[in-house]
Parts: structure tokens; sequence; C-alpha cells
């Protein structure tokens, strides 16, 4: 039974000596009642409470317990340590555990104070998609759309420096006053922002996207309403055919879900270039080649950056390149790739509408400083780019694909956007969800042709008007 709620963490450290006397724990007295106050329970049904008092027990070891000397004792001492604490605290609290599920406990609370401490529970929450640490005392999570908070905390802002560096440390960066601002990722995959003094106020700040363990495929985003089946079919076609795309949404609209999820569809037998700030991306390919950027060294010398990474990758063969996030000037050469040879490549960009995705990508390339007129800048945007998704998360917090739109070519110097499917509000019910549907616009897309030459048909239902996709 506890092996389906307690996972161990691989994600240990190497102990060093024992310290002089030995001793972790610094008060001896388990109070007779621990109030078990922690994260929100989980809205799904066969997540356990256990979480919550995973979360209850760190916040109480931690004024049990000398952080200091934490790193300095073998993983069996600091068990031996922990195990008459965790043991009266299960038995006051009445945990409903066996001895071989109570020292599985023990085990992951030690591999948890050694790994990321406190955090650790949320990490394993699979309801939990984002967890936001403002500060050492205050941490919020994001679970189904929903910011929440949490009654999660660290000893205190050393305690969360320590846990700090040793992420960045893991892939090779640092974090401090001179360089304040870091991008990582966990053993996971899991995306990692921090902010720490003196550009963070109030303390460190830390942002975690969350990797999921079962990656979204269409017919899970389908299922969830995040688009229709029609745009579904649509999509995966138009990845298999190689037409260029580019996903455009805010923060935490799911543009790299729907890029995992799109990405399913391209053929085995291609060779992938994949191009990210912290590598994220869940290709199931066989062929993948993964490149992320690197931050410079404290000398501000050997940055490699996201143009870098994409000039290269054009010189590795790929037959795709598939950029997580298109930030800068790499997006010219983003599109130098989509004219020459290397159709079907995919990127997301931040933007709250097609159109707006194309002035940010137009701005981009002109950070490039290539001497090119406004007009040559469109007229390789218009060449490059065949479709754009438009992702949005709505105020009830669900996401949704509002907008698949074409780019059908240049009217003087303007480039042409027709809508092919859209989202449609219909109205909020009292408890504020929104409701609405999906249905086409009544226009069939241009490279409907060459998809069906490729004997990819699809149903002409899906671009009727008068149905509900």
């Amino acid at each position: 039974m506890a092996g389906r709620f307690f996972r161990r963490n691989s994600n240990t450290n190497q102990a060093s000596p024992k310290t002089n006397d030995g001793v972790l724990v610094l008060e001896e007295n388990m109070p007779s009642e621990v109030k078990s106050a922690a994260v929100a329970p989980a809205a799904a049904p066969e997540l356990p409470d256990f979480v919550n008092e995973r979360v209850a027990l760190h916040r109480f070891l931690l004024d049990k317990i000398n952080l200091s000397i934490l790193d300095t004792m073998e993983e069996d001492e600091i068990h031996d340590e922990l195990r008459p604490l965790v043991r009266d605290y299960a038995k006051t609290n009445n945990f409903p555990l066996n001895s071989t599920e109570l020292e599985k406990l023990i085990s992951d609370i030690g591999d948890e104070m050694m790994g990321l401490g406190p955090i650790e529970p949320l990490l394993e929450d699979d309801t939990i998609s984002d967890i936001l640490i403002v500060g050492s005392g205050t941490v919020f999570i994001e679970r189904f759309g929903k910011v929440e908070a949490t009654k999660v905390r660290f000893k205190d802002e050393d305690h969360l420096m320590r846990i700090i560096n040793k992420i960045v440390a893991s892939v090779g960066r640092r974090v401090d006053e001179s360089s304040p601002l870091v991008d990582a990722r966990l053993a996971d995959g899991s995306r990692v922002n921090v902010a720490v003094r003196p550009v963070a106020v109030d303390g460190p700040q830390v942002s975690i996207r969350k990797f999921s363990k079962k990656p979204y495929s269409l017919d899970r985003l389908v299922d969830n309403g995040a688009l229709a089946r029609g745009m579904a079919e649509l999509l995966a076609a138009a990845v298999e055919g190689k037409v260029s795309m580019i996903i455009s949404g805010g923060t935490g609209s799911g543009k790299t879900t729907m890029l995992n999820a799109l990405s399913a569809f391209i053929p085995h037998d291609e060779r992938l270039v994949t191009i990210e700030d912290a590598a994220e991306l869940q290709l199931q390919q066989p062929h993948v080649v993964r490149l992320e950027t690197r931050p410079p060294t404290v000398d501000g010398r050997n940055e490699i950056m996201q143009r870098d990474l994409v000039k290269n990758a054009l010189r590795m063969r790929p037959d795709r390149v598939i950029i997580g996030e298109v930030r800068g000037s790499e997006a010219f050469d983003m599109l130098q790739a989509m004219n020459t040879g290397h159709e079907g490549s995919m990127s997301t960009v931040h933007a709250n509408s097609p159109r707006d995705a194309i002035g940010r990508i137009e701005q981009m390339v002109g950070m490039a400083g290539m001497p090119m007129s406004q007009s040559s800048i469109r007229a390789q945007i218009s060449s490059a780019v065949q479709l754009f998704l438009q992702l949005t998360r709505l105020r009830d917090g669900t996401r949704r694909l509002v907008s698949i739109s074409e780019v059908t070519g240049m009217e003087g110097d303007i480039i042409q956007l027709q809508e092919i499917m859209r989202f449609q509000r219909l109205g909020v019910d009292d408890s504020g969800k929104i409701h609405g549907e999906f249905r086409a616009s009544g226009i069939r897309p241009k490279f409907l042709e060459d998809l069906e030459t490729m004997g990819l048909r699809l149903n002409s239902e899906f671009f009727d008007p008068s149905k509900v996709l």
C-alpha cells in the first residue's frame, strides 16, 4: 500500500563524515498533538491525505532539526535520528501504517530532508502543475488552473537558498548577487526559474513548472475540453504533413503541453533537433537531439544563446527544428530554417492573438540586426509559417485552444490571416465556469490539398460552420 503513495527520492547527496557530537535533533520531546495543516486536499479522489501529513511532518521537523549539520551526516545516521520522531508523530496522529510502511515513510522523509525538503511532497502530487515559492515563509501552488496558498514553509532564508543552490548546481549553473536570475531544471525535467536578492526584494523567489510524468496526448486534451475532436484531427494531419506552425499564448496557457502533444504525430523516421533554455520537451521519437542554452560564466564569457544553437542545428542535418520558445533574435534563424527545407518545424511565442504573435516575431527578427525592411521581414514570416494556434487560460482556470488561423500570403505589406476554427464563449454559470463551443469558420485551409496528396484526408464536416466540432 505504501508503495503507491511514497517514492524513494533518487536525488540524494553523497554523505560526509559524522559531526563531533552526531546530534541531529535539537529538541527531544514531541508535543502531544501536532495539527496537520498543509496543502488543500487534492480534488482527485484516489489521492490520499498523506501528502498533507507529510507536509505537516516536514513543518514539525524543521523546528526540531539542525539543518546546518544535515549534510555532514551519513544517510543511515539521519534515518536513525529521524526514526523516533517520525514514529511518535505517526502514533500521535494515528497514521494507518504498519511497521514496514512506517519504515518506508522514515526512509522517504530522510531522503526528502536531504533532497528538496518541504516541497518534495508537492513535487510528487500529480494534481499540482506549478509550485510558487515567495520567500522562505510562503508557498503557493497551482492545481487545476487555480492558484492556492499552502502552509508549506522553509525554516529560514538560508534553508531556502540551500535548496536553490542544490537545484542550480545540479545543472552546472549558479545564483548569487552577481547573477541573481537563473533558469534551471530538476532531475525529472521540471522547469525552474529563480530570482534572489538584490533583484528579489522580499527574498528568494522560485517558480517550478512541474514535469508531467504522463505527457498529455491530443486525446487527453480533447477529453479535458481543451480542443474539439475536429481540431485535433486537423492538427494531427498538419503535423504529419509538415505544416510549419507557431503556438501562441500567455504564460501558463498550455503552449508547451500542446507542443508536446502535437509532436507525437511527427513520423518516427525523422531526425529532430530541439532547442530550449531549459530542456523540458518530452518527444517520443527515437531520433531526437536535445540542445540547451548556457549562461555566461562569472567573467561574462562562454554564453551560448538560443540563436547560436539554432545556427548550429542547421548544420546537424535535422528534418525539423523545434524551438521551445522564441524570445529574441533567434526568430530570424528559425524563419530561415522553415524556409530552407525544414518544413514542419514548430515553436511557441508569448502573445495574446495570432496577429499579436506575428507582430512579436517581426520585432524579434528586427533584433537580429539584419539589414531587412519591414516588408521583407513580413514576407519571410508569410512564407515560413503556415499555421498559428492561439491558446488561452480562461478566468475559470481552464485552458482552451481558442483559434486556429492560417497564413494565406501577403496583401501589400500586410500578412493575411484566415481563421479556420475557433472557440466561442456562450456564457458563465453560477459557479463561474465558462461555457462555450468549438466551431469552424466555414473556410477550408489552403494546405488541405497538399495533405490529401499525401493520403491525409479529413472529414469535410470538420469545416461546416453549422455544426459544433
